[in-house]
């Protein structure tokens, strides 16, 4: 089996400690990493391969930030989403897992996009555009891909506490929701949603209003498979005991199992 888990951890060098105790109880072969918070040049490389994985990392200063942590040996295909060279925001990267059959896996930090009637909200949707753009074209290269992330979206109702709430929020507005879709259209699987359709499972609770031990929470982190991978499902969850824990991040990792 190859287990391939996201988690945004809400800056890495301050989670690590969280992440290292992950990686060594879940045992993941592929952890995707958002919101970083740190260059290449400071992000913990030695404390992981002391863990035993490898790092590709497209990091930034202060925010932002997505890499790749892996037991196998990556090789790089992409580290900017195609269509806007002068986006310097890192919240892509991409590699392909050697000795896999050619699993591609993709870290991605899509924009939050609030507020809604401010530039944020239009960079959203052009980033979700570009998205599905290179999605279409990774289908069409016939790779067996997950996208993996912080998609900043709740799908549906379901994936939201109080759905009449957040109408207007860029989480669940119409328009990003319509966007998510898109990609499932051209054929990608939500692998949560294969295995579970029940409401109120979230993946993100915020630090305020007790938030957490109210379940107060958002399904906004996904793993989104081709039809590639998803013919080598075999199961997803997520995985809510380190939000839980002391100092956590305020998401909690998500993770699925290919057949190999």
């Amino acid at each position: 089996m190859l287990k391939i888990a996201t988690w945004n951890v809400n800056s890495v060098k301050v989670r690590l400690p969280h992440v290292l105790d992950w990686l060594r109880t879940a045992a993941p072969d592929v952890l995707l990493l958002q919101e970083i918070k740190t260059p290449e040049e400071s992000f913990p490389r030695l404390e992981l391969e002391g863990a035993g994985y490898h790092s590709l990392i497209h990091g930034q200063k202060g925010y932002n930030g997505v890499a790749i942590v892996s037991r196998r040996p990556l090789v790089e295909t992409a580290r900017i989403l195609p269509g806007a060279a002068d986006d310097a925001e890192a919240r892509y990267i991409e590699a392909r897992i050697e000795g896999t059959g050619g699993v591609c896996v993709a870290s991605l930090y899509l924009p939050n996009g609030n507020p809604v009637d401010g530039e944020k909200f239009p960079y959203k949707l052009s980033w979700m555009a570009r998205l599905r753009d290179h999605a279409k074209t990774l289908l069409h290269r016939g790779e067996t891909v997950v996208l993996g992330g912080d998609y900043n979206v709740c799908p549906t109702d379901d994936d939201v506490y109080a759905p009449e709430q957040w109408t207007d929020n860029a989480l669940c507005r119409r328009e990003v929701r319509e966007a998510f879709r898109s990609l499932l259209w051209l054929g990608y699987t939500d692998a949560f949603r294969a295995f579970n359709h029940a409401p109120g499972a979230y993946t993100f609770w915020d630090y305020q209003a007790g938030a957490w031990q109210r379940n107060l929470g958002l399904r906004i982190d996904h793993l989104l498979l081709s039809p590639q991978a998803a013919d080598r499902l075999e199961a997803c969850a997520i995985d809510t005991e380190p939000r839980g824990r002391d100092k956590p991040s305020d998401h909690t990792p998500i993770w699925c199992t290919l057949r190999e």
